[in-house]
């Protein structure tokens, strides 16, 4: 089902914001500096209620899905990761089988296959308070994979992770996203959304400046108008670089 954001207007945030975002596709959603990236995706969400447009997933309005619903049917990521208790880092991804009834071995396979996607085994019984920066990242974000949602939503899920942990997470979301999970992530890389998204956002000022494939939506007169810089894409394919001036 189609995450929809219908004209979301969010005051002083988003204007009128429209997008159809299709499972099975790596989304990301780019901006300058206080463009709307994070409030767009929390209201896709369900977590910032907008004051203007809804949300639907599907033909359905995200706003009558219960708490436990939604949970169930997307999982998000925010940039900031506090961690409430200094639990150990397995206590802490299987926080995300929550909203679901299952049996201890379906959660325990479902933690597993987390940790283990992303390279957190070792790290299973170190508690959260001992992790690097990078470790703190990914665990959260396995909290949300344990979850198996429909969607996943993640705010600047690579800022915090070194080169091979960024190419190994990308190529999960991308398995993800092949067995019909639905992936959004807000990135500052431009490179990284013109070589690894499917589909691309690019927000200006709480407003879709441009939308579409990656060289579509980040074509170079676009790289101009939105971040008012001169740069030309070098490369080709999924090995393109952005050069400066």
């Amino acid at each position: 089902m189609e995450l929809i954001a219908d004209a979301l207007t969010v005051v002083g945030r988003l204007r009128a914001v429209g997008a159809g975002l299709a499972p099975g596709h790596v989304t990301m959603i780019c901006g300058p500096n206080g463009a709307g990236k994070s409030t767009l995706l929390s209201a896709l969400a369900g977590l910032t209620v907008p004051d203007g447009g809804q949300v639907r997933l599907g033909e359905n309005r995200l706003a009558d899905f219960s708490g436990r619903e939604r949970a169930m049917a997307i999982g998000y990521l925010p940039q900031a990761g506090d961690v409430a208790w200094n639990v150990t880092v397995e206590t802490l991804v299987r926080l995300g089988r929550l909203p679901h009834r299952t049996s201890d071995r379906v959660d325990a396979a479902a933690t597993v296959a987390a940790l283990t996607a992303l390279d957190l085994v070792p790290l299973a019984t170190r508690e959260v308070g001992t992790l690097s920066g990078g470790e703190r990242a990914r665990a959260l974000l396995a909290r949300v994979l344990a979850g198996q949602p429909r969607w996943i939503l993640a705010d600047e899920p690579l800022a915090a992770l070194d080169l091979a942990h960024q190419q190994a997470l990308l190529a999960h979301l991308h398995r993800l996203a092949g067995q019909g999970v639905g992936v959004v992530v807000v990135v500052h890389d431009l490179a990284l959304a013109m070589n690894h998204a499917d589909h691309v956002v690019v927000l200006d000022r709480g407003s879709v400046a441009a939308a579409g494939a990656p060289h579509v939506a980040l074509a170079e007169d676009v790289v101009a108008r939105v971040w008012g810089v001169q740069a030309r894409w070098v490369g080709d394919g999924r090995s393109q670089a952005l050069a400066i001036g």
